[in-house]
């Protein structure tokens, strides 16, 4: 048996470990941290446990309550950012030069900021990301994801196993409470879809998830689907392809957006996010006519171009933050800021690439991407920046500081793999549900977590993509 006081050590006897990831693997399956199979991700048929982590690793206690503190404040900043036009416009106006992918979601934006907005509600259910820096003992940001935010269900699920792994282990019900925070990410991001379809007013419209045409992480979905069930029988979810979402049609007269007969009240994207998911000029056209409705969008253009690294770098600059938030709320973001660097033509860029080729072990190549897989680390970035440090196309990178976590020791158990000890580093998400009216804040709150943890020496970190697993913090 495993000491109280150290859940997250090595089990010493084989048989017990094999027994204990038996166990472990029979509970997420029989309770839903599943996935489809590569093999078959557009079919159910056949599923298998997502990745997840044997026992919650060490997370200081300190750490996840200032990511909760600051996220009301990141979620202001989110809504105050894609509500200001003009200085989205400024901001992209490099990065748009060379990136033809953001370069098409600011002209959308430009469209619909010119016809005039059919729907002033901002809806926006983030992501923010951190590591607890070993330097500087605080957390700092990696990202703000805005768009199609994942793995909050599943994050709920992997939370509930640890509790029941350890109790099963001998702990107490004060111990798990303790040591293990409650995660309310599935239920909290269904309370702000019902909150934004309430806002809507109308009792018969629908809550569009717009999904993509095959995925892995559908239960990761459902989860939030089936706790909007739970909260509000009542609502009505279809979900659609960006090929089926082609054929809605617009109201004349109220912009309302009506796929088969039903009238959409709010648009939650999971799809979207990235080029290769844009696979036609219809498919933009489809982004357009849905930003053109009267639904509520989670997120609308400006919320998902609020959420790219330029802006992230901008708003790292010194006095930018007040532009948006108060002395205290500007205080809190910055504080979890690493250095973060433009690559735009001039003087400033010359010296940050500089900077990158002669030490590139200390920083991260970032583009306007989400999704995962997209960074570039190390030495790796000197192939990447090299050939372009001269010319216009670095401006679609921002480069930033690498992050220093604290390493620790810990199972990932992965479908087909045997379990052993890895050194292993863990990264926080923080969950943000915020709604506006223009510049009003009509709903900021923070619910829940996600800690997906990698093996050291692995520079991504994300589950779908293949390089992380779901975890929980087991605060000190």
């Amino acid at each position: 048996m495993i000491p109280h006081t150290l859940p997250y050590c090595t089990l010493v006897d084989e048989d017990l470990l094999n027994e204990a990831v038996e166990d472990a693997k029979d509970w997420n399956l029989m309770h839903g941290n599943v996935m489809r199979t590569a093999e078959a991700p557009g079919s159910s048929e056949v599923v298998n446990y997502a990745p997840f982590l044997l026992y919650p690793s060490p997370f200081p206690r300190v750490g996840l309550q200032e990511a909760k503190r600051v996220q009301y404040a990141v979620n202001k900043l989110i809504h105050s950012v894609a509500t200001d036009f003009t200085f989205l416009e400024e901001v992209l106006q490099s990065v748009i030069e060379v990136d033809v992918f953001t370069r098409k979601l600011l002209e959308i934006c430009r469209t619909v900021h010119k016809e005039g907005t059919s729907q002033e509600i901002h809806f926006g259910m983030l992501r923010s990301d951190y590591m607890f820096d070993t330097n500087t003992k605080q957390i700092k940001q990696i990202e703000v994801n805005a768009i199609a935010s994942s793995f909050a269900g599943l994050a709920s699920k992997v939370s509930m196993f640890h509790r029941w792994f350890l109790e099963r282990q001998g702990w107490t019900v004060e111990q798990t409470d303790k040591h293990l925070p409650e995660n309310t990410a599935a239920s909290g991001l269904a309370k702000g879809l019902i909150e934004a379809w309430k806002l809507y007013n109308k009792q018969d419209a629908v809550i569009l998830f717009v999904v993509e045409p095959e995925t892995r992480n559908i239960f990761d979905q459902r989860d939030i689907e089936y706790e909007v069930y739970k909260q509000q029988p009542q609502v009505r979810i279809i979900r659609c392809t960006m090929s089926k979402v082609s054929k809605a049609s617009l109201d004349s007269n109220s912009k309302a957006l009506l796929i088969d007969g039903k009238e959409v009240g709010v648009v939650y994207y999971r799809d979207g996010y990235a080029p290769d998911q844009y696979t036609s000029d219809e498919v933009w056209q489809t982004r357009l006519k849905v930003e053109r409705s009267s639904a509520i969008k989670c997120p609308s253009i400006q919320y998902h171009l609020a959420g790219t690294k330029k802006v992230q770098q901008v708003l790292s600059k010194p006095g930018m933050l007040e532009r948006f938030l108060d002395a205290e709320e500007s205080a809190l973001v910055r504080k979890t800021f690493v250095g973060l660097y433009s690559l735009d033509m001039g003087e400033e860029g010359d010296a940050a690439v500089a900077m990158a080729m002669e030490n590139p072990g200390k920083y991260v190549l970032k583009p306007q991407r989400e999704g995962g897989g997209n960074n570039t680390f190390g030495e790796a970035i000197v192939d990447v920046l090299g050939p372009i440090s001269d010319t216009v196309e670095r401006t679609a990178f921002i480069l930033m500081e690498q992050i220093h976590p604290q390493s620790h020791s810990n199972y990932i158990i992965r479908a087909g793999n045997p379990p052993h000890v890895e050194n292993v580093i863990s990264e926080l998400g923080v969950f943000g549900v915020v709604i506006g009216r223009g510049k009003e804040l009509l709903l900021n709150e923070q619910h829940g977590h996600l800690l997906r943890t990698k093996m050291m020496g692995v520079d991504e970190g994300g589950v779908a993509m293949g390089y992380g697993a779901i975890d929980s913090p087991y605060l000190e």
